[in-house]
């Protein structure tokens, strides 16, 4: 029998997201818990069609204040957070069951489809968060991007993958419906920074706050400076950033710089994410041998949390070398390889025309 649960949100003027996050919710019976923090357009009058349990708290600056609020109201002890930009695809409930026997005091991380656009195409990028405890034993702890926290040993806790698939669309949209983001996040990130200026992860989330407008200057100038700590490559924060940085430096000109990032290559080649934007640098550099290696390296890595970082990425740049090196045929084989991707389609054209174009040359 699967234990009482309650999810808890918190939010502020998101009607156009709230309808389908609480829809998704719904099916599974849970209590549903919204905090509202100050909304202006018809957030609580959405919400009202799925729950009664909605409560406003004024906003002080202080996220954790606002989750921390969310679980009092629960009447539950486990609790699932989600954001009001996030759906639950997909929930194992006779799993979650068990999994809460095996670990009652553990945290359970969710599996979480991030869409944003690149290159004309939809992308997806897939992490692991921590969003579902037993409020007993844990609490929310940061102004931003607040962190769980145990009771007791701080953040010191076990965790386990959670049978629950949600998509992320918060990162969609134009850089001006993105920048009061920014500047919120930003605002309240320099505050932090202000009390505990050694902390990597305070730089780094500053650089992803700027990156998430595309400027990548300052991005550039945060990740930096969160990579002068000592870091542990085998954390997901760490190695996103990495990848982060080293696109940041491609898109600032800084592509002889990024070749640095060979010192650290053992540290970090573990994901398909890693070897193609090893191979962007490479081929930046002209470096044209190498960059086809990494490509090659990216298709048949297992681990790939960016969507096509071990399918129609590198082949498309497999293909771009080919191209770049006369090998028209060869080229158009990794171009058609890469299915619908928009960049890949528009060089098939490109040179199916050209062809074209020399076959009726030679025939007059």
């Amino acid at each position: 029998m699967l234990y009482p649960i309650s999810v808890c949100m918190i939010a502020k003027n998101e009607e156009k997201n709230i309808g389908k996050c609480l829809a998704s919710i719904k099916p599974y019976g849970f209590e549903i818990i919204v905090v509202d923090t100050g909304s202006t357009d018809r957030t609580k009058e959405i919400a009202a069609q799925y729950t009664d349990k909605i409560y406003d708290f004024v906003w002080i600056d202080d996220f954790s204040a606002a989750r921390n609020y969310s679980l009092a109201q629960a009447s539950n002890d486990y609790v699932l957070i989600l954001d009001c930009d996030e759906v639950i695809l997909e929930l194992d409930l006779d799993l979650l069951s068990s999994m809460l026997k095996e670990y009652p005091e553990s945290v359970g991380r969710i599996a979480l489809n991030n869409h944003y656009i690149s290159n004309q195409t939809d992308m997806v990028y897939q992490d692991r968060l921590g969003r579902f405890f037993n409020r007993k034993f844990y609490h929310f702890e940061s102004p931003i991007h607040e962190q769980i926290t145990h009771n007791t040993n701080g953040m010191l806790y076990e965790s386990y993958d959670m049978p629950l698939l949600g998509d992320h669309v918060g990162y969609l949209g134009s850089v001006e419906d993105l920048r009061w983001k920014v500047e919120r996040n930003n605002a309240l990130l320099f505050r932090e920074l202000e009390k505990a200026p050694n902390d990597p992860y305070l730089y780094f989330q500053i650089g992803q706050s700027y990156n998430m407008i595309y400027d990548y200057d300052n991005s550039y100038i945060y990740y930096g400076k969160a990579l002068e700590y000592d870091v542990n490559p085998e954390e997901e924060w760490v190695q996103m950033m990495l990848i982060a940085y080293a696109n940041a430096m491609l898109h600032t000109g800084r592509k002889e710089e990024a070749l640095q990032l060979e010192a650290v290559y053992d540290a970090f080649a573990t994901t398909a994410d890693f070897f193609c934007i090893m191979g962007q640098i490479y081929l930046a550099n002209e470096q044209y041998i190498n960059a086809m290696m990494e490509f090659v390296k990216a298709i048949h890595c297992p681990v790939a949390r960016e969507t096509g970082t071990n399918s129609f990425i590198p082949t498309y740049n497999i293909g771009l070398i080919n191209e770049m090196m006369g090998n028209t045929d060869a080229a158009l084989t990794h171009y058609r390889n890469c299915g619908d991707f928009p960049m890949a389609m528009e060089k098939v054209q490109e040179l199916e025309r050209g062809l074209s174009s020399d076959t009726s040359i030679s025939s007059t």
